[in-house]
């Protein structure tokens, strides 16, 4: 028997940055986002022995160890060995064989790591079958991230994969709640008709960008204080605007959203980002962002429907690459074959 995973990559149109420790204990965070057809796959093959076989396409590898090999964290795959340390208590006398991929690189700006978390968890939940709602795969994912592991990152992504969809999300010290939307046909086929989607070209560090952030954060520095708020406040008004489906108002408050997201941290973007954005406005483009902590990865537009095609042009000529793509409103599906 085969278990398969896949869960959703996600693009966050405000309030990235709010979900952030200490702003969430101290301020509360809000996120509004979609997933997007790019998943992050997952193929588990149960074996006999103890042994641990892990092919990764991302990086390139296969490696295998065994279950009682401790964590090391310069190892590419430290990742998919905490799901597994966190997980296969109860069978240790088992192996498995792992198969992993993503449609987007690590550093994308998409949410592919803890999104590949989520597909992992996703592949136990199924085998084990244990008793996890989605609030607790996306919390245990973000534990496992975060905790165990030491990374640093928000809260946004794990539930976003897990749950897909449209959602506008909050974030306290004591709870996260996920409000689905429900956003017309009409509105989803015209905002899906107006948005450009680009690779940049080039990944990025997120964690470096996040602890910029978080640096002037603790240090109450006032132009990151007023951004990130300012930013909680245009993510209410996005949702609002895309509920009653005006999208031309979502398209420049994306503007005001990238102009506050840049001023939490100088790496969120570099000459290159600016002169794509500023390239995309001077030929049409309402507004757009960077996805994810910035830094590179995907950027993203709204644009009148008579001119993406001229922007998508214009954007190619410095680099950058136009990327099909439609929204996912399923969030982490498992199934098995054979």
């Amino acid at each position: 028997m085969i278990i398969r995973s896949k869960a959703p990559l996600r693009i966050s149109f405000a309030g990235g940055g709010t979900d952030v420790e200490p702003y969430i204990s101290e301020q509360g965070g809000v996120v509004l986002s979609t997933t997007i057809d790019k998943y992050a796959y997952g193929s588990m093959r149960i074996r006999e022995d103890p042994q641990i076989t892990v092919t990764s396409l991302d990086y390139d590898i296969v490696a295998k160890y065994s279950m009682d090999e401790p964590l090391h964290h310069d190892d590419q795959l430290f990742l998919v060995k905490a799901v597994i340390h966190r997980l296969n208590q109860e069978s240790r006398d088992q192996g498995l064989d792992l198969f992993l991929h993503s449609d987007a690189p690590p550093g994308s700006g998409l949410g592919s790591s803890s999104t590949l978390v989520v597909a992992l968890i996703g592949l136990f939940h199924r085998w084990l079958h244990l008793p996890l709602t989605h609030y607790e795969i996306a919390d245990l994912a973000y534990q496992i991230e975060r905790v165990d592991l030491g990374f640093k990152g928000g809260k946004q992504d794990q539930y976003a994969a897990t749950f897909g969809g449209f959602n506008f999300i909050e974030f306290s010290r004591d709870a996260t709640v996920v409000n689905p939307l429900r956003v017309s046909a009409d509105v989803l086929n015209e905002l899906h008709y107006s948005l450009l989607l680009c690779y940049t070209g080039k990944t990025r560090r997120s964690d470096r960008i996040i602890d910029t952030q978080v640096k002037g954060y603790v240090e109450r520095s006032e132009d990151v204080l007023r951004a990130m708020n300012e930013l909680k406040q245009i993510a209410l008004d996005l949702k609002n605007a895309l509920l009653q489906g005006r999208l031309d108002d979502l398209g420049a408050l994306l503007h005001e959203a990238w102009i506050n997201k840049k001023r939490m941290a100088p790496p969120i973007s570099n000459p290159h980002i600016d002169e794509l954005y500023e390239t995309a406005r001077a030929h049409g483009a309402l507004g757009g962002k960077i996805s994810g902590a910035g830094g590179g990865g995907y950027m993203f537009f709204y644009c009148p429907f008579d001119k993406k095609h001229v922007i998508a042009e214009k954007l190619e000529a410095l680099g950058a690459q136009a990327v099909d793509f439609n929204f996912d409103q399923h969030g982490l599906q498992t199934w098995e074959v054979g």
